[in-house]
């Protein structure tokens, strides 16, 4: 189920007549100023999960070091006992 070339000129006749030709080019304006402002916060929301994931990983990591080390110390304690 496409849309064919008639209902898309009705559709254009219909916007013509509702806004009116002088407020088209401003509605248009307007729909790529959203579009782009979409692209532009989605961007930014990746690249702050990205930025949030590697935190994530590196306190994962630096976690994992400092029980081994904590492991090792008590190990150390209980051998020199």
């Amino acid at each position: 189920m496409s849309i064919g070339f008639t209902e898309v000129l009705l559709i254009l006749v219909v916007i013509l007549l509702l806004f009116g030709a002088k407020r088209i080019p401003e509605i248009a304006k307007a729909i790529g100023r959203a579009a782009f402002e979409y692209k532009k916060a989605k961007e930014t929301i990746k690249k702050e999960s990205e930025e949030l994931m590697k935190t994530v990983e590196d306190n994962a990591e630096a976690s994992s070091k400092l029980e081994s080390s904590i492991k090792q110390e008590e190990t150390e304690k209980r051998e020199n006992e």
